[in-house]
């Protein structure tokens, strides 16, 4: 029997997803190791044979103190203590599977680290000719630097993102022209520190533009040329593609009005058939196979969130990021006419790791045998 042990954050609604998705296809539910138990450097048993899924810390307030160390949640930075200790509590988890016989590690840590650091994911896509925007090299210290590079190069508008970030925390849509500045970005600046929000602000004061690069650059930035992106509706668009192994099998449109899709940013989930209709067949191919070759640049990892931008013309693509666990969309299901047609983000791995690690006859055709109902949410 197929057994499955989840590191991630207990009653997370990720892990409780993939949990309903293992017993739709009749598998017992995961055993979960807490993030909290891996980040204390406590001893990980796990049974032989087992496959053990590495999750999201999540939200999980006691985890976050233990990656960034002890403060307010909510605040933002601390992402360079964050990915060293991300990366170290997955080195742990590494170690335990290669000393528990037949045990198996369903994603490479070397990865999931490069994919958390944006500066390594885009040379690593850049390398291997996947669409990226353009970035600055080398490490950028802060404001002035920053004005001066783009200066150099000519750039009046660019994305400011933390090297480790996610969830567009910290990210800053940066314009400046005619000496004139406006940042747009979820970061509250407030009493000398930067927090997440969930409104995206604007900023045109230079002061406090300069004093939001300033606190962000000492944990490394990721700066790209801006991608102007399509727009449905009077919304700016751009998509999270969800590859399992090896194909795109999940798409959502994400729209906003502002820089930031993300949805819990206020984004809304657009109309998926309007973008194909906008991009043609010979488009809508060209940006899944895009999502096709970012992911591949990561072969080790059963899945990956591709962030997917369509160039304001309709025929440009660019990726913007690669997410380990980008897999976090309710209530969507596969591409029609594809593999996972009617199976969420979480049943569609739970049959692609059946047919790599339970292989007999009909495999790669599993299909869930209990339905499970899912509870909704926005995701994303």
């Amino acid at each position: 029997m197929t057994l499955l042990t989840v590191v991630g954050t207990p009653g997370e609604r990720r892990v409780t997803m993939f949990a309903r998705a293992c017993v739709s296809y009749g598998l017992r539910e995961p055993r979960i190791v807490p993030w909290s138990t891996v980040l204390r450097g406590q001893d990980i048993r796990l049974e032989p044979g087992t496959l053990v899924r590495i999750e999201s810390p999540g939200e999980d307030a006691e985890a976050d103190a233990l990656l960034r160390g002890p403060g307010e949640p909510a605040r933002t930075g601390g992402g360079a203590a964050w990915h060293t200790a991300f990366t170290a509590g997955v080195e742990r988890v590494r170690r335990a599977v290669e000393r528990t016989p037949g045990a198996t590690l369903l994603a490479d840590p070397g990865e999931i680290a490069v994919m958390f650091d944006k500066r390594l994911c885009h040379a690593r896509l850049s390398a291997a000719g996947v669409p990226v925007p353009p970035a600055l090299s080398g490490p950028v210290g802060g404001y002035a630097e920053l004005r001066e590079r783009m200066a150099e190069t000519g750039w009046n508008r660019v994305f400011v993102k933390p090297a480790h970030g996610s969830s567009a925390s910290g990210v800053v849509a940066l314009q400046a022209a005619a000496g004139r500045v406006k940042a747009v970005t979820s970061a509250e600046l407030t009493g000398g520190g930067l927090y997440n929000s969930l409104r995206v602000r604007s900023y045109e004061n230079e002061r406090d533009v300069a004093a939001i690069v300033d606190l962000l650059a000492p944990d490394g930035l990721h700066v790209e040329r801006w991608f102007p992106k399509a727009s449905v509706g009077g919304r700016t668009i751009d998509l999270r593609v969800v590859v399992v192994g090896g194909t795109p099998t999940h798409a959502v449109v994400r729209a906003s009005r502002t820089p930031m899709t993300n949805l819990h940013l206020g984004g809304e989930r657009g109309d998926l058939g309007a973008v194909v209709a906008g991009l043609g067949p010979e488009g809508w191919a060209k940006g899944l196979d895009a999502c096709a070759r970012a992911a591949a640049c990561f072969p080790g990892s059963l899945s990956a969130g591709v962030d997917l931008m369509i160039g304001v013309d309709w025929h440009g693509v660019a990726i913007a990021e690669v997410n380990a666990f980008g897999d976090l969309l309710p209530r969507l299901t596969g591409l029609p006419g594809g593999a996972a047609e009617g199976l969420d983000t979480y049943e569609a791995q739970v049959a692609a790791i059946l047919g790599r690690h339970a292989p007999g006859p009909g495999a790669a055709g599993l299909r869930p045998a209990v339905p499970v109902p899912v509870g909704g949410g926005s995701g994303g």
